[in-house]
């Protein structure tokens, strides 16, 4: 999942609440859509190439004659017509995030053959702004990631997640509007399924990463017959009956992956951000350091919390794990604590985006699938996670804002199979801190014969055109642009 960020699929076990949802390939084409009016998009720094238009799609797709919603989408057309294949949509990580921008952004480094043989196509998800957004209105103390991702307390305790499960959840049914209740994985792929009719387009291609595998996985099953070429990209365990708990667990096997990369750069002679004169010392200083943070926090003027503790620590290397590029982050942080200071606090986004992104990240992890309710469940995973994988506390196995949630799931998660065309690539970094390769491999196991897999020796979160090598890169590149993949499962040295 990327972060929200990012990127992605917690579990559960599966009390769902399944209310005969069945959504044929005809649910989401009913009649014939009216053409899109495109104009120049809002925001700044984007290409001009780039237009904006809006699909109408149900709020309820349960109910298809109520509310409607609007979910707002962009795209780049392809740059030589004559060459042009069909849609290219990016499907972003979180859940939280949005590609409504991305065909200005990431679109554009897709090599020229890609670029010319689709148009690229982007959208905010239902509840992202601009799409109908949605907003729990919480205490702004609430919206830092120490609370949203589910660091206990430094004893082990519990108490306090599950006291922010009950603040976020009454928040949400008391700010978030009806479309809460309709925020999931499965009615994204509805709606793209809407988007891909009011492109006029037979069949779409994809580009899903993190959080948008899982929605890939979700198209790829409700409509497998209107899909081309599909890339999956960091892929999110598949597990159908922990549902978005597995995201939240995959950072324990994902930091082990992770940290002995950062603590061989965190050793290496000859940078100012030195920790220790071998690897192997890193992690011991990070744990000790960690601990003294848990009992002795220092103030942080600006931050939020306004303390740097052990979690703050913590929460800081798992976000500098994403991308390497991030390791002289979370080392100026362990510099500055050793020697009792801070260093500037670090930018917030608006708390208008804030809001938002926690608003659609709540309402879809908890839509998905049914969470453990009892404390107990909690404090057990906690104790056990915390003695098996201390680098990350016992945070993986914690509650969540689902825990009290108001609203149960209203149809079972989204499951893959081996049912459906061949047309699907994943790609995979061996070490992803969020999207761990040993999930991935589970994806890959559940679509079969409908999958090639690419696993790429490399770091970090995100593979295509980002942390990935130039084999992984002209891979895929030469999936989207030929349909060609390799026989079978590729290693990329």
């Amino acid at each position: 999942m990327k972060q929200i960020t990012k990127s992605a699929a917690l579990i559960a076990a599966s009390s769902a609440v399944v209310f005969g949802l069945v959504t044929p390939l005809t649910a989401s084409a009913t009649g014939v859509p009216a053409p899109l009016k495109w104009t120049k998009c809002a925001g700044e720094g984007l290409d001009p190439r780039q237009e904006c238009a809006a699909v109408s799609v149900p709020m309820d797709y349960s109910d298809p004659g109520g509310p409607k919603i609007d979910i707002a989408v962009s795209r780049i057309p392809s740059e030589k017509p004559s060459a042009r294949r069909g849609a290219l949509l990016l499907i972003a990580g979180g859940p939280g995030g949005t590609s409504l921008n991305d065909p200005s952004r990431k679109g554009q480094k897709l090599p020229q053959e890609v670029r010319d043989a689709y148009d690229l196509i982007g959208f905010a998800p239902r509840g992202n702004a601009p799409s109908a957004p949605v907003s729990c209105d919480l205490d702004a103390a609430d919206l830092t990631p120490t609370k949203s991702r589910p660091w206990p307390a430094p004893d082990g305790s519990v108490t306090e997640n599950m006291a922010y499960a009950r603040r976020v959840s009454d928040a949400c049914a008391r700010n978030g509007g009806e479309l809460m209740k309709h925020i999931s994985t499965k009615n994204n792929a509805r709606d793209i399924d809407r988007i891909r009719a009011a492109l006029g387009e037979r069949k779409l291609s994809a580009w899903g990463d993190s959080y948008g595998t899982y929605v890939g996985a979700a198209y790829l099953e409700l409509f497998p017959q209107r899909t081309d070429r599909i890339v999956l990209d960091s892929n999110d365990h598949p597990d159908p009956v922990r549902a978005e708990r597995a995201w939240l667990q995959a950072f324990e096997v994902g930091v082990e992956d992770n940290f002995p990369e950062f603590a061989k750069w965190a050793s290496t002679p000859g940078h100012p951000y030195r920790l220790a004169d071998t690897a192997a010392e890193v992690r011991p200083l990070f744990l000790r350091l960690a601990a003294h943070l848990d009992r002795e926090p220092i103030p942080w003027p600006g931050a939020n919390p306004a303390e740097l503790n052990g979690n703050v620590l913590r929460q800081t290397m798992l976000d500098s794990l994403y991308d390497p590029d991030n390791y002289p982050i979370l080392a100026k942080l362990v510099l500055a604590a050793q020697q009792g200071t801070v260093p500037p606090a670090p930018p917030s986004p608006p708390e208008a985006a804030l809001q938002n992104g926690a608003a659609v990240g709540s309402a879809t992890i908890c839509n998905d699938g049914a969470w453990p309710r009892s404390a107990a469940v909690y404090r057990k995973g906690v104790a056990e996670s915390r003695a098996e994988y201390p680098l990350t506390a016992g945070m993986p196995r914690n509650a969540m804002m689902c825990a009290a949630w108001p609203w149960q799931p209203k149809e079972a998660p989204v499951r893959a199979t081996d049912r459906g065309p061949s047309n699907i690539l994943l790609i995979q970094n061996e070490r992803d801190v969020a999207t761990p390769l040993s999930g991935a491999l589970k994806l890959r196991e559940a679509l079969g014969r409908r999958a090639v897999m690419v696993t790429v020796n490399s770091t970090g979160h995100g593979a295509y055109l980002d942390n990935g090598n130039a084999c992984g890169d002209a891979t895929v590149s030469h999936f989207l642009a030929t349909g060609e993949r390799p026989r079978e499962d590729l290693y990329c040295e």
